[in-house]
């Protein structure tokens, strides 16, 4: 089965008190993912490590009830931390960072290198399967071929789609719409 690369950049997700103490106003779409009900808000943050910072890192929305900040290795590399690979919403472990935008918030355990993940509904989930959270291998055809592990993600709303990072992305050449197949 085919399915389309969506490449995650760094974000963060931020709470309601943690956006409203760097913003001050309501968070605003400037674009809606692929995701149903989740956009790119128009605002961006600067992440500052012990030994760097990354400038315009974008905020998404809805708020959520935990921060999560999502980055890529070579970003951890340059910021000077060591996050764990976890899925959205795992934040044992997670590293502390801050976040700045005009005054700097100091974020605890929500920095992580997200691991690879197979959006999808449930009517997907059903139809191919699969069970939540069960790992599936997705084959690379191209200059740079080779196989991805990814771990399933089922929500209602899901929308069908590989969500990688950038550091994956290079490494197989692949960029946002490219098609992969799923090994079933």
């Amino acid at each position: 089965m085919k399915v389309n690369i969506g490449v995650s950049n760094r974000h963060v997700h931020l709470t309601q008190k943690v956006y409203n103490e760097l913003f001050g106003d309501e968070i605003t779409p400037d674009f809606f993912v692929h995701q149903k009900n989740e956009f790119a808000s128009l605002h961006f943050v600067t992440l500052v490590g012990p030994k760097g910072k990354i400038e315009h890192v974008r905020v998404m929305g809805p708020c959520r009830d935990y921060n999560q900040v999502e980055i890529a290795k070579s970003d951890a590399i340059l910021l000077g931390i060591c996050p764990p690979v976890r899925d959205s919403g795992d934040l044992c472990g997670a590293c502390d960072i801050i976040v700045e935008y005009k005054k700097q918030v100091s974020l605890k355990e929500c920095c992580i290198l997200a691991n690879t993940h197979l959006h999808m509904n449930l009517q997907d989930l059903q139809d191919l399967g699969l069970k939540n959270k069960a790992q599936v291998q997705v084959k690379v055809e191209n200059e740079r071929p080779g196989i991805i592990t990814a771990t399933v993600k089922a929500s209602e709303n899901g929308f069908l789609e590989l969500h990688i990072d950038r550091d994956q992305a290079n490494a197989f050449l692949l960029t946002n719409g490219d098609e992969v197949e799923v090994l079933l």
